[in-house]
C-alpha cells in the first residue's frame, strides 16, 4: 500500500510502498478513502510533541480518517453491528478501557491513550488497523472527503462549544468570540449559531479570506486582528456589538498572541475555552483572571458521543465544508502550506 511516513523529524515525508498491516482479533482493517490534513501533523513532523513523549519511527501521520471496513478480526464483538463494507470514521482517542476517564466515555483523555496518526499507523496510508470499538458507522451517502475532517476539525470545536454552553456562558445577551478561522474555526462558527442560544458570534482572524468563510457560515461580526492593539480591537468590538469585551471565547488557534488578546478582552465571569495549541506557552496577567472570576478551560478532541452527534448533524445537512482535496503525491506540498498557514478550511487527502 501507499504510505507517507516520517523517518526523520523536520524532513519531508517519505512516500513509499509498504505491506498492508495485519490486524489483531479485536480490530478492523479500514481502507482509507479520505484523510484530513491538520496543523497537528505539521507539529508532529516539526518535533513539537517531543516535549511530551517519544514515538517509535517510522510514523504514519494522519488522524482524520474516513473509509470502509475491508476486513474484520475474528473476535470483533457482534454487538458493535459492524460488517465488511460498512462506511466508517475513526474515533481519535483509543483508551485502555479501564481508567475512570474511559469508564466515563472520555477515552481521548485516557492516561494510556493511543491516537491514530501518532505511531506506526495513520491515515496517510491506504489502510489502517483500528480497534473495532473505535470506528463509528456513518451514512454511506456522505462524502468521505467531507466527513473525514469532522473527526477532528469538526469534532474538537463542537466539544469546546458544548463546554461553553453547559457552563452557562452562552445566551441571547452574550457575545462569543471565535479566534482562529482555520480548519476548526470554520466549523466553530456554524456550531455557535446552532448551539449558542442566540448569542452574538464574532469571528477574529488575521486573514480576510478566512473571515469571509466565517461570514458565509453565519458570523454576526468580523474583526481583523493583525497589527492591532488590544485597545483598538476592543473599540471595534464595542462598535460592532455594543460592548467592549467578550462573555465567552473559543480559541481555535492557541497561539501566544491570540491567547493574550482573547484573555485581555474577556469579561467579568467570562469563559475561555482553548482547543488549539499552535503555541506551547502562555504569559498572561494572573490578577484579572482571579479578580474577575474568569473560567479558563482546555478541551481536547472529543469522545464517541460527541463524534456521533457531529455525524448526525452532518447526515442531516447541518454542516457545511470548506475543503480542498489533494492527491497522495501532493502531501508534502500541503504540509509546507499548512506550516505557513496558507490553507483556507481543510486540505483533505483522497485515495
Amino acid at each position: 500500500m501507499k504510505a507517507a511516513r516520517i523517518h526523520e523529524y523536520t524532513k519531508p515525508l517519505v512516500l513509499e510502498d509498504i505491506p498492508v498491516p495485519d490486524i489483531k482479533p479485536d480490530e478492523v482493517l479500514v481502507k482509507v478513502q479520505a484523510c484530513g490534513m491538520c496543523r497537528s501533523d505539521v507539529l508532529l513532523i516539526d518535533k513539537f510533541f517531543l516535549n511530551y513523549g517519544t514515538l517509535p519511527m517510522p510514523i504514519i501521520p494522519g488522524h482524520e480518517i474516513a473509509g470502509v471496513i475491508d476486513r474484520m478480526g475474528s473476535q470483533v464483538n457482534e454487538g458493535l453491528g459492524l460488517k465488511e463494507g460498512d462506511s466508517v470514521v475513526v474515533a481519535p482517542g483509543w483508551g485502555d478501557g479501564v481508567c475512570r476517564h474511559c469508564l466515563e466515555g472520555n477515552t481521548q483523555i485516557c492516561p494510556n491513550v493511543r491516537w491514530p496518526g501518532f505511531g506506526l499507523w495513520g491515515g496517510f496510508a491506504e489502510y489502517v488497523p483500528v480497534p473495532a470499538r473505535y470506528v463509528v458507522k456513518v451514512d454511506p451517502r456522505m462524502k468521505p472527503e467531507e466527513i473525514a475532517p469532522l473527526t477532528d476539525a469538526g469534532l474538537t470545536p463542537y466539544r469546546g462549544l458544548k463546554k461553553l454552553r453547559d457552563g452557562g456562558a452562552l445566551g441571547p445577551d452574550r457575545v462569543l468570540g471565535i479566534f482562529g478561522i482555520g480548519g476548526l474555526g470554520a466549523y466553530a462558527v456554524q456550531y455557535a449559531k446552532q448551539l449558542g442560544n442566540g448569542c452574538q458570534v464574532v469571528a477574529f482572524a488575521r486573514n480576510e479570506e478566512k473571515l469571509a468563510v466565517a461570514k458565509k457560515y453565519g458570523a454576526d461580526h468580523l474583526i481583523t486582528i493583525g497589527n492591532k492593539s488590544a485597545a483598538d480591537v476592543s473599540k471595534e468590538l464595542k462598535q460592532a456589538t455594543g460592548q467592549a469585551d467578550l462573555d465567552a471565547v473559543l480559541d481555535c488557534a492557541g497561539a501566544t498572541a491570540t491567547v493574550q488578546l482573547a484573555l485581555s478582552l474577556l469579561s467579568i465571569s467570562g469563559h475561555y475555552v482553548d482547543v488549539g495549541f499552535v503555541g506551547d506557552k502562555i504569559d498572561v496577567p494572573l490578577f484579572p483572571r482571579v479578580s474577575r472570576e474568569q473560567t479558563i478551560q482546555g478541551s481536547f478532541w472529543g469522545n464517541n458521543i460527541d463524534l456521533g452527534e457531529v455525524m448526525a448533524l452532518a447526515a442531516r445537512g447541518k454542516i457545511q465544508h470548506t475543503i480542498t482535496t489533494i492527491e497522495f503525491d501532493d502531501i508534502n506540498t500541503y504540509i509546507d502550506r499548512l506550516r505557513v498557514n496558507d490553507v483556507v478550511g481543510r486540505a483533505v487527502l483522497k485515495f
